[in-house]
């Protein structure tokens, strides 16, 4: 396996360039010049930071079902939406210019979410196509394209089941909206509010097919961002898999002994692991 990191920088960083982590399986003897599947995880963190629990295992996971990954430490607070999913689209645009190079199936670029990183990877989804997103990294809506998203149980709203915090260090604090006259801009000039980020309101006509789950007793991201999400997803035509479990706590990642440790044995739900499996299956009939 190769191991490649490099550096995302994108106009507005305030706290210097993101950087990816790139994990490339090795060809194999008996199919040299196979094309894998590859997947850009997002963990999340609140757009405050990025977790670890989220991160690695969860490469680590995907790589042992043979798919190439990329993990994505994305800028956070202090820096404003839109840096963070202009970061990933140029990641992902990044990935397919090296398709050959680095056996990866150009039709197979996924982007894998949890929590904020799953706003992250579906805003990615829902804005590929918007002329705020392409023109500012001078790539094209194919380049920036995923062709799936994964998504752990994802902040979606910023209405009534909104993760407050979240929003808060994706566009500033209310009284930072308020001065701005609840309208914020990026350095091309183009404005938005809330209302932008509140994925459940955009048009997902173009979004791709999805695999979804959250946990029902959700106590910091609300279950109802993920049927929300998924209603949306549904008006549209979108192809989606949804997998709502009994139980669970927030942040569940793997669900598993790596990512609870001994200091969260709330984390460790054994029913929710199925969701790897799962997601197996999803990947292997795309």
């Amino acid at each position: 396996m190769r191991c490649i990191s490099k550096e995302i920088t994108v106009a507005g960083q305030q706290t210097g360039p993101a950087h990816v982590q790139l994990y490339l399986l090795d060809p194999v003897s008996v199919d040299p010049d196979k094309k894998r599947p590859l997947i850009v995880v997002c963990p999340g963190g609140g757009y405050a930071f990025c977790s670890d629990r989220e991160a690695e295992p969860v490469v680590m996971q995907f790589l042992a079902m043979g798919y190439h990954c990329a993990l994505l430490d994305y800028s956070v607070a202090p820096n404003r939406f839109p840096t963070a999913l202009l970061e990933l689209a140029e990641t992902v645009a990044l990935v397919r210019d090296h398709c050959e190079e680095w056996h990866i199936d150009e039709n197979q670029i996924y982007v894998c979410g949890f929590s904020a990183g799953g706003h992250l990877a579906c805003s990615l989804g829902l804005f590929w196509k918007q002329e705020f997103v392409r023109k500012q990294i001078n790539r094209t809506s194919e380049q920036i394209r995923p062709d799936g998203m994964i998504l752990a149980y994802p902040v979606v709203t910023a209405g009534t089941f909104a993760h407050k915090g979240s929003f808060e260090n994706l566009l500033g604090t209310t009284e930072e909206e308020e001065l701005a006259g609840r309208t914020l801009k990026d350095s091309s000039g183009e404005s938005w509010n809330r209302q932008k980020v509140s994925l459940e309101l955009q048009e997902a006509g173009d979004a791709p097919r999805t695999f979804l789950w959250h946990t029902w007793t959700d106590a910091s991201v609300p279950v109802e961002n993920s049927l929300l999400l998924a209603s949306a997803l549904r008006r549209c035509g979108v192809s989606l898999e949804l997998h709502i479990y009994s139980k669970g706590p927030h942040g569940l990642s793997l669900s598993n002994s790596e990512t609870s440790g001994s200091l969260r044995p709330d984390m460790l739900v054994p029913a929710v692991q199925s969701w790897v499996n799962l997601v197996h299956t999803w990947l292997e009939e795309g």
